[in-house]
């Protein structure tokens, strides 16, 4: 079984995450700072990262821009105390997928690791395994992207949007669909979330087939 990591620099967090997590019956490895998480990340079998934001030896916004450099895929929970709006939108750019505030509920985050813990996939059909559109390859297993032969790096966020939008291709995909199905959470209806996401794959993959439908949200239309 994959293990979940635990990166936080407050000892009794840590062992107040690994009793409740471990009583959920997961297997668990607690770290003190970023840098040590990164390492943990490198040498171990890890199925999800709970993750602080202000921690010393690089901070969570720090892990999660060096795991996105890395293409490391491994799902992302940021817990922190910060509640501002854009350290949660910086978050969840940079690849977490989810983020819960402190003091939370124990029974709700465990809830939260239960669904986003990963899974052991069942093998694909090929037909099933890729989503293409001209030059343009998802590979679904793998998470990686390709245009032509030129590999492109994505965020797990970016790449379940960008794969989201193709499934559906031709069709409207609204913002609070897309909220809801990537993101997982609830946000208001002036967040831009979906926005920035969508202008961040605009930048990496030139001439993206994704049009702005306006006031609604956004449409693939790749052959």
């Amino acid at each position: 079984m994959a293990q979940i990591l635990v990166a936080d620099d407050e000892e009794r967090v840590r062992t107040f995450l690994s009793r409740a997590i471990t009583s959920a019956g997961h297997s668990v490895v607690a770290v003190p700072d970023g840098q040590a998480a990164l390492d943990a990340l490198d040498g171990g079998d890890v199925g999800l990262l709970l993750l602080d934001l202000v921690m010393p030896r690089r901070n969570g916004l720090h892990v999660l821009a060096e795991m996105e450099r890395r293409e490391d895929r491994t799902p992302v929970i940021v817990l922190s105390a910060v509640t501002d709006v854009s350290a949660r939108v910086a978050a969840l750019e940079r690849g977490a997928v989810d983020y819960v505030t402190k003091p939370f509920h124990t029974a709700e985050l465990v809830a939260r690791v239960r669904r986003h813990v990963a899974q052991p996939a069942e093998p694909r059909q090929v037909e099933e395994r890729y989503l293409t559109a001209g030059d343009l390859t998802l590979d679904l297993d793998r998470r990686r992207v390709r245009t032509g032969d030129t590999d492109v790096v994505l965020t797990e966020r970016e790449f379940s949007v960008l794969a989201h939008m193709m499934r559906r291709r031709g069709d409207v995909c609204r913002r609070d669909e897309l909220l809801a199905d990537i993101w997982g959470q609830t946000f208001g209806s002036n967040s831009n979330v979906v926005d920035v996401c969508v202008g961040r794959l605009r930048g990496k993959i030139a001439d993206l087939a994704i049009e702005t439908i306006r006031g609604v949200g956004y449409c693939f239309y790749g052959a």
